[in-house]
């Protein structure tokens, strides 16, 4: 969990942590506090899984951006393996939303999603203390988010020929053990 220090220097514009276990560092910031470089590779991160691997042309760059914490996972030589975004609350729902959850092939299946996803619910936390947290999960990955606390919340639906289904996670859910 976030301390009082981290919570404090997050709403300066910047948080950074290391992940020890998988030699990542993760950095969340405002749009306006992403490089040049930085917006350059999110950008590539995304449309090499969202539009290339998973052959899903959609508008990436919806204006959404603008306006989100931006969560960066890079290697000790600055390599992006992961991206996340958190999306302020808007109407018509009350709660804040993780988007745009991404890991390079290469990172896959060893825990760097999770990570990426235990320390997008910490900013939550400190962002928006108090409030329960939406995804829109592709619906082959409902058990991970499941595992995440967060519990389905209607039917598939066809998100750009991607089956997703909407998830919450109760703002009482504990973060658990990493």
């Amino acid at each position: 969990m976030l301390g009082r220090d981290e919570r404090a220097r997050f709403h300066m514009n910047v948080l950074v942590s290391d992940s020890p276990a998988l030699g990542l560092r993760w950095r969340w910031t405002r749009f306006a506090g992403l490089t040049p470089v930085e917006l350059y590779e999110v950008l590539r991160l995304r449309q090499d899984i969202f539009i290339r691997e998973q052959r899903c042309l959609y508008a990436d760059i919806d204006g959404r951006d603008l306006s989100a914490l931006h969560g960066l996972g890079t290697t000790p030589l600055g390599e992006l393996v992961a991206h996340a975004r958190l999306l302020p609350p808007a109407a018509p729902r009350d709660e804040p939303s993780i988007g745009r959850v991404a890991v390079a092939l290469a990172w896959r299946a060893k825990g760097v999603g999770r990570e990426l996803m235990l320390t997008a619910l910490e900013v939550a936390e400190a962002e928006y203390p108090g409030r329960a947290v939406r995804v829109s999960a592709q619906a082959h990955l409902e058990r991970f988010y499941a595992s995440l606390g967060f519990t389905r919340l209607g039917p598939n639906y066809d998100d750009d020929g991607i089956p997703h289904c909407d998830m919450l996670r109760d703002a009482t859910a504990s973060l658990g053990a990493r």
